[in-house]
């Protein structure tokens, strides 16, 4: 492979973790039940110690499904362009959150959420946390 282009990149310190996922507000959370896979686009919050996902429930369940029955996850928050790319994986247990959050904490936050085909009133979240057991990133090399 004498002709393909590459690009170096580094590990991340705990100060570069922390400031790119407080930065940052989407990623795709990965799940597993036995044998078959499932990963879904969502936003979260990072506060420096935790990592909260918000989860709606207006679907048939199959991230219900999927979040109960995987004892690891993998969360992935990244960025690819020319200039620069970096990407970070965080992995733990996720659990449903206790935290009490009223209307406006949620939209603090989160993003504004994105609705395909459902009716506002049949959209509900549910905040969960991923226990951040292991967080690595890379980014490109300066």
């Amino acid at each position: 492979m004498d002709h393909v282009e590459y690009v170096y990149t580094v590990g991340m310190d705990a100060t570069e973790l922390d400031d790119y996922l407080r930065a940052g507000s989407h990623g795709v959370l990965a799940l597993a039940a036995g044998d078959d896979a499932y990963a879904v686009p969502l936003s979260y919050h990072y506060d420096g110690d935790r990592l909260l996902l918000r989860v709606s429930s207006h679907d048939d369940g199959e991230k219900r499904r999927y979040l109960d029955a995987t004892g690891t996850a993998t969360f992935i928050v990244f960025a690819a362009d020319t200039d620069e790319s970096w990407s970070i994986h965080v992995r733990g247990p996720v659990t449903e959150s206790s935290a009490p959050v009223d209307e406006a904490t949620l939209n603090e936050w989160f993003p504004p959420f994105r609705l395909f085909d459902e009716a506002v009133e049949d959209v509900d979240f549910t905040l969960y946390e991923l226990g951040m057991e292991s967080v690595v990133g890379r980014r490109t090399l300066d």
